[in-house]
Order: C-alpha cells, then structure tokens, then sequence
C-alpha cells in the first residue's frame, strides 16, 4: 500500500519556473517607449511562476483555512457576530449607489439622501429619540461623536466645570478611551454584586463637575441595568447628561426605547444589530442619536425633507461641525435600511427575544460545566466563568483553543475584566438550537478531557494549519508573511 501523504508532507513551495497561467502577445512597444529608462527596473521581477489552476487552488484553499460566520458558528461576546443575508450586500452595491460622486449636487442624489432620511426617520422611531447623525463611521466614532455633541451643549450653556464622566467597571473598553480623546477625566466606579450599577457608587462619583454618565445597556456582563430610570434621574438631578452605549442594542431591539429610560444621547452599531458585516476593521457606522435638548448640536449636516425634496441642513448654528468628510458610510447604511424595511415591529421584537432566548440558553445548559459568574437571567450573551477546582489547570485559553478542533470559533476570552477567566458567548438570533446543542457538546467533552487529559486541552489545537504560538513572540514580532 503506498503511503498516504500527509498535508505536512507536501511542498509549500508551488512554483515551477517556466510554468504561466496566461500568455500575452509580444507587446508592440518596448517598456522605455512609456518611461524613461531611469524608472524601469534593471532586473526582472521575482514572482511566482505557476498555472492559472495551480492559482486558484491555492487560494481556494487558503481561504477554506478562514474561519468566517458562512463557515462556522461565531459566538464571539459583544460582537453579534450574526448572519447577514446576502441580499443586502447585492442593493447596497447598486451602481447608483455606488457610483454616486461624493461632490455631486443634491438634486442628483435624491434617492440616496431619501434613503438615508428613512433610515435617520426609523432609527428615531425604534430609539424614541428625537434626531440621528449617520456621520460616524463605527461605534467608537459614535462614542467621540456624542460626547462632543455633550462638550458643545454644555459649552452652549457656559458651564465650564464640567470636566468628568463616569463610566462603570461594566462599560466598553472604548467608553473610558473616547472620553479621555475627548478631552475629560474619567471617573471610574465599581458594579454592585449583582453586575449593574452601584448606585450609591455612581452618587458619590456625580457632582456638579460630572458632564456625562456612560453607560453600556445591556453592560458587558449580560446584564440589563434594571435601576435606569432611577440611574437617569440622579444623573439629570446633578445636572449632567445620560449617554447611551447602544452596540449591544440586539437585545433591545423593538422591545424597548431609550429615550424612556431618560437617555440623552446614545449610539447604535449599523455593522453589529443591523446587518452589515461585523468585523475585519470595518467599514463600520455608528449613528448617534439625541434627545430634542441635546440635538442642535449633532454634527451637521442632517438629512431633511422639504417641499417634497431630501435636503442636506447646513443651517444648524449650534451644531459641533463635522465628524466625517461627506455623510457616512453610506453602502453600511443601505444595508441597516434594508433589514429595518424588511421587518416590521413585531419581528424586531421577535429578533431581540430569540437572542435573548439563545444566550440563556447556553447559560442554563452549560451551568455545571461552567457557571455563569452572575447567576441571573442574562439579555444577548452570557459571561461564564471556570470551576477552577475541576479544571486541572486548564485555562479558558486553552478552552478557547481546543474549541477550534470542535470546529467552533472560539469566544471572547478574559473580557470583561471583572469576570475572572472570562468566557464571553453571545450565539445571537440566527443560530439555531440544533447548532447551538453542537456547541454546548464541544464545551462538555472539553471539560470532560481537562477532567481526564488535560495536556491534550494545555496543547491545542491539534488540527489547525497553525498550532499553540508563542502569543508574545508574535505580538512584538508578527510574521505577516507566513
């Protein structure tokens, strides 16, 4: 019997000289007809030389090693790394969309800008608030966005000593990041036992210095902040504003509206709750909305109807100026149109529901093998811990690693930073029972092997093209080139 070969077997190097996939004819011309011979290269390039087949097997199979959410489930936590249909990428990517120039008159781009004033009009209606910039180009853009949208309203008003905003132990790493690029100091308070907000905390941190309240809703942990309106009254009674971090609004979605819980400004993630793909570095839109005190001083232009015609509204004299060249990201933003036309109330609020459905899902399956860390009913992911005790010394980046071999992406690890060897799952409305019982398999059988074999956990993956790395090595020096 001949030997089967093994992939490790086989040559990494495909290039046979000689060997091309197209054959052009003799140029007419001689390169220096074209340039000076002081631009042409002295020495021919040196470039793979392979078949067209051999090509394109070899990036087909390049990018079967990909994980990506039309291969495999993504329960990546804070990420809703959900299913996106296609149809949304084919009208987002129509000529007159995307072949619209930038500088083109507003007469000529009517259809873009009714599109967009839709969107700013159902973006209103779903958050109760009373207008939205598309400006922001991702989430933590919309973050800068709203708290300059803050510094001008209190700037508007002279009050000058507002120099700090709160942000809880439970917020988005972005929230104490963007308040610092902002311009103020950061007020850190800690979580109650329960995970939300300590309200005595947050009312010795308010004063009359304090500008804005950040908070994340649902927080980092899963967690709807059940005292809102009574965190949103004493924010209002000190005088400062109550922004929103709205990316985890998946879980909101047509159940509730922010401006009922007192919210002042607040962004929602276009590339996360509505459709356009999440992840890769962008393109991301992030739009903020605003409650009617706080909405002249959105970035400008807004989009506005009048006389039958959709205007951009240059005339807001209050308002923080720009915050992106042109209006956004507009294909993102067709795409967040389209779902939210293709749904109507009922069905958002069927979406939020079976998100929620799907994370307390996980939770409950999973709590012998790994609890979660606040033992409460969880809103779009669930943050589950380890028993340490069972696990051999097993840790949740070996979990994470092994998960691979199961053939799952693994979730957000070590985040939030209050949850000890945090495992951050959010299985979103798209996946469905049979796929998340798969996954709630893998995670047994793991915690059976840290049980029975931990080294065979220590050690994963064992059946990926690339093993356990030294993770420090590679951050300080990345081999871009593999």
């Amino acid at each position: 019997m001949p030997e089967i070969l093994q992939p490790a077997m086989l040559s990494l190097e495909k290039s046979v000289p000689g060997r091309r996939g197209v054959r052009f004819e003799k140029p007419q011309y001689t390169p220096d007809h074209y340039l000076p011979a002081k631009y042409l290269r002295s020495h021919t390039p040196r470039l793979p030389q392979l078949s067209e087949l051999d090509t394109v097997r070899h990036f087909t199979n390049l990018s079967r090693k990909n994980y990506c959410l039309d291969s495999h489930f993504y329960p990546l936590g804070s990420c809703t790394m959900k299913y996106n249909p296609k149809a949304y990428d084919v009208l987002s990517n129509l000529p007159p969309l995307t072949a619209a120039h930038p500088f083109a008159p507003q007469q000529a781009v009517q259809g873009t800008l009714e599109i967009l004033y839709r969107l700013q009009e159902m973006l209103k209606e779903i958050t109760g608030l009373s207008a939205f910039t598309l400006q922001p180009a991702a989430g933590a853009h919309g973050e800068l966005t709203g708290l300059l949208t803050a510094r001008a309203y209190f700037d508007h008003r002279k009050d000058k000593k507002r120099t700090e905003v709160i942000v809880p132990d439970t917020a988005h790493g972005t929230n104490p990041a963007t308040s610092h690029m902002a311009g103020y100091q950061v007020i850190n308070i800690k979580s109650g036992p329960d995970g939300c907000v300590d309200k005595a905390a947050l009312q010795n941190a308010l004063s009359e210095r304090t500008a804005v309240v950040m908070l994340t809703v649902p927080n980092t942990v899963g967690l709807f902040e059940k005292d809102i309106r009574d965190i949103a009254e004493r924010v209002h009674k000190a005088g400062a504003l109550l922004y929103m971090d709205g990316a985890n609004f998946n879980a909101l979605l047509g159940v509730a509206k922010p401006a009922d819980f007192g919210v002042d400004l607040m962004h929602l993630n276009l590339h996360k709750s509505f459709a356009a793909p999440h992840g890769g570095g962008g393109p991301g839109s992030g739009p903020v909305g605003a409650a009617a005190h706080v909405a002249p001083f959105l970035p400008k232009p807004l989009v506005e109807q009048k006389n039958g015609k959709y205007i951009l509204n240059e005339k807001m004299p209050k308002s923080l100026g720009k915050m992106k060249a042109f209006f956004g990201n507009i294909s993102v933003c067709v795409r967040a149109y389209c779902y939210l036309r293709q749904f109507d109330g009922k069905t958002l609020k069927n979406i939020a529901e079976q998100a929620v459905l799907n994370a307390n899902y996980v939770r409950v399956c999973l709590k012998d093998e790994f609890p979660a860390f606040f033992d409460a009913p969880c809103m779009h992911e669930c943050v589950l811990t380890l028993h340490k005790d069972k696990m051999n010394g097993v840790r949740t980046a070996d979990i994470a690693k092994r998960l691979l071999d199961y053939g799952f992406y693994a979730p957000t690890i070590y985040f939030p930073l209050i949850v000890p060897e945090a495992l951050m799952i959010e299985p979103t409305e798209t996946e469905n029972k049979e796929m998340l019982d798969l996954f709630v398999q893998a995670l047994r059988a793991i915690f059976a092997e840290a049980a029975t074999q931990p080294q065979t956990v220590h050690e994963a993956p064992h059946h990926q093209p690339v093993g356990r790395i030294d993770e420090v090595g590679a951050a300080r020096e990345p081999n871009l080139r593999w």
